[in-house]
């Protein structure tokens, strides 16, 4: 039985599943800031529009890195292909920790901030 067909259509599919999570979660976003704008919430809008972009984004660069992973080690592995491999995991890993900073105001490996501090950086006064 041939795999590589098999390798390459799984590649393929976190491909456009790592696009698919992009672009729905840009559409769901810009949706549900519209929607609370309609609904006269004027406060936190561009913070939780930013947070829930920056979600999807961080979700589809996983996947996409996955299907590299998966087209790269499982159907050509050369050394180039490796090297290749290598500097786009530490492109988009770069790029998940900015945005996880970005998103959260934190490093992914911090613990996370108090509940008062969550809501002050969505907006909300403390209590």
């Amino acid at each position: 039985m041939e795999y590589k067909p098999i390798v390459e259509a799984a590649g393929q599919f976190l491909d456009l599943a790592g696009v698919a999570a992009i672009v729905v979660g840009a559409v769901v976003a810009t949706a549900a800031v519209v929607l609370r704008w309609a609904k006269g919430e004027r406060g936190s809008l561009y913070g939780r529009f930013r947070r829930q972009l920056g979600r999807s984004v961080l979700l589809g660069l996983e996947l996409l890195v996955g299907a590299d992973i998966v087209r790269t080690v499982a159907v050509t592995p050369t050394f180039d292909t490796v090297i290749v491999l290598g500097l786009i995991v530490i492109i988009r890993t770069f790029l998940s920790f900015s945005l996880e900073l970005e998103i959260t105001g934190r490093w992914p490996w911090q613990k996370r901030a108090a509940p008062v501090a969550d809501a002050v950086a969505d907006g909300a006064e403390p209590a």
